[in-house]
């Protein structure tokens, strides 16, 4: 498997990890965007005329997209512990099986509308500059959670 189709899985763990830490999610997450934005604002060096349309876009992907995988994905990682699923039945597992489908289509479909809004906005050099940024913020935050998790 690529290390491009593993991120967003271990993103979503270490998110995961966070707020099963504390109740201190929300402020983590808001620390985590702030400085996403900032990284993501000195990478794609935006013009005020892109950036004025190009936070709104993104915001706005940004939160439905993890809605989708913290608050749906949460439901179903509870349901796939090992002793939930040798004691699932064949028909709770195909409906949660199902379930997890429908979410990866909803996920597909935000991306999608996500890129076609994009594209109204920035040039195709700035989107793929844009998907590269999000992999190095990934990576980083993913070294420092490490780092930090090293040092306990």
């Amino acid at each position: 498997m690529k290390i491009k189709n593993i991120l967003p899985i271990i993103l979503f763990l270490v998110s995961f990890s966070f707020y099963a830490q504390s109740g201190k999610t929300d402020e983590k997450r808001e620390k985590i965007k702030a400085y996403k934005v900032s990284f993501l604002t000195t990478e794609l060096e935006l013009t005020s005329t892109e950036a004025e349309k190009f936070w709104p876009i993104y915001n706005v992907y940004d939160d439905k997209q993890f809605e989708l995988r913290h608050q749906k994905m949460k439901t179903y990682m509870r349901k796939l512990d090992d002793d939930n699923i040798n004691s699932m039945s064949d028909k709770d597992a195909v409906t949660l099986l199902s379930q997890m489908e429908s979410t990866d289509k909803e996920l597909y479909l935000l991306r999608d509308k996500y890129m076609t809004n994009l594209k109204k906005v920035l040039s195709a050099k700035k989107i793929l500059k844009l998907k590269k940024s999000e992999d190095d913020f990934n990576r980083k935050l993913l070294q420092q959670y490490r780092d930090k998790a090293g040092k306990d």
